[in-house]
């Protein structure tokens, strides 16, 4: 629980696992705090408060801090440090990247063509541009959520495309894209992959343009997003005014480093923590799939490690998602990007799949065995009293 003390709300007291919340099952829409961004973040708070563009000696030391944090996120993607920008947040990214890309000229192209399961901020962004004149197409994908590469291929060879959009997994079934057979595809056209979820997770292949990410996706702090731009991608800012380091507002260096710190000591844990998340979604996927008319969607095999999505006939996921939060047990439903409104997913539809249902469960360092285990064992007996209630008990 948030405590009050001499020095304000001590927000690092807050406990995920305090008996009166629940376990936090929801990290593909936020991941909690790692413990190394909780001391990055103090650190640069007292040491990187100053203007980085500064050179008096404050100014000298933030901008130390900040050329670092460049540098650890370039190594994390195989990039140099000289093309990752910092940007408010990670929707903030996909936009510049997309808006930059689509407006250096009518000679790179004024199609974008981007899979049918993007993140809703990539499909955001296709319509602005193609509600200012310029023209998008999208590619289909298979009933894991995979794109048909031969059709995204027929695409590019019948359109003046200035940029194709492929995540490099998608966000609500945790499905990895074929992004080398998409380079392959693309050849000379510009490659924008949104990397949110897989940064800290999976390596993303290389031969990307512009790639994009967030920090509070791996642990870091909100308000960090990650835009990597490589040397000759025609890109200009389309924004109206910015800083060269900061599109679209002013850092706040302490998230950076924040953000930085918290993936590199992702980074460094990864095949241990991936394997213990593997056997964790597993042992969700196999259970949930023996609760009948429930549907386990998304690549089985050829998936990140920490999300498990179920498609739930019948009724929308509002009231499994507040019967299981009566249970301890934070999940998301509706379309992992608009579940505040609950709208049927557009991944989920565009996929095949029965979409008037579905519940995303995401894991992260700090789930348990125990909070597997006990998800599992309420599931099904939740669903069942839900059937019962609505009358199809019997189906």
């Amino acid at each position: 629980m948030i405590r009050l003390g001499p020095r304000g709300m001590d927000f690092y007291n807050m406990s995920l696992n305090d008996p009166m919340t629940t376990a936090y099952l929801d990290a593909a829409t936020a991941a909690p705090l790692h413990p190394v961004a909780h001391q990055a973040f103090e650190a640069a708070t007292a040491e990187g408060w100053a203007d980085p563009g500064k050179l008096y000696r404050h100014g000298r030391t933030a901008r130390q801090l900040l050329d670092a944090a460049r540098q650890t996120i370039a190594d994390a993607v195989g990039a140099r440090a000289d093309e990752v920008l910092f940007t408010g947040n990670g929707t903030q990214a996909v936009h510049a990247g997309i808006l930059g890309a689509l407006s250096t000229g009518a000679r790179s192209g004024r199609t974008l063509v981007h899979s049918a399961v993007e993140h809703s901020s990539v499909l955001y962004a296709a319509q602005w541009h193609g509600d200012r004149g310029g023209h998008c197409e999208t590619s289909v994908v298979d009933r894991l959520g995979r794109i048909q590469v031969d059709q995204l291929s027929r695409q590019l060879s019948e359109n003046d495309c200035g940029l194709v959009a492929v995540q490099s997994a998608n966000h609500e079934v945790g499905t990895i894209q074929p992004i080398r057979d998409v380079v392959a595809a693309c050849g000379k056209v510009p490659l924008l992959v949104d990397a949110a979820q897989s940064l800290g997770r999976v390596d993303v292949p290389s031969g990307w343009s512009i790639l994009t990410g967030s920090a509070r996706k791996w642990g870091g702090p909100s308000g960090v997003g990650v835009l990597v731009i490589r040397k000759g991608t025609r890109w200009r800012t389309p924004w109206p005014h910015t800083h060269e380091l900061d599109p679209g507002g002013s850092l706040h260096l302490p998230s950076v480093v924040a953000a930085a710190a918290s993936l590199r000591a992702v980074m460094a844990d990864r095949d241990r923590e991936n394997a213990r998340l593997h056997a964790l979604t597993r042992r969700i996927r196999e259970q949930t799939a023996r609760i009948p008319y429930v549907d386990v969607v998304g690549d089985p095999h050829d998936r990140l490690p920490h999300i498990v999505t179920f498609s739930y006939p019948f009724e929308d996921g509002e009231p499994l998602l507040v019967a299981l939060d009566a249970e301890g047990f934070s999940v998301s439903a509706g379309s992992a990007c608009t579940s505040a409104t609950l709208r049927p997913s557009h991944v989920l539809e565009e996929m095949g799949i029965l979409s008037h249902g579905n519940i995303r469960v995401s894991l992260h360092h700090g789930t348990t065995e125990a909070d597997v285990d006990g998800f599992v064992e309420a599931l099904p007996r939740v669903v069942a009293r839900l059937r019962e209630e609505a009358g199809v008990a019997d189906l």
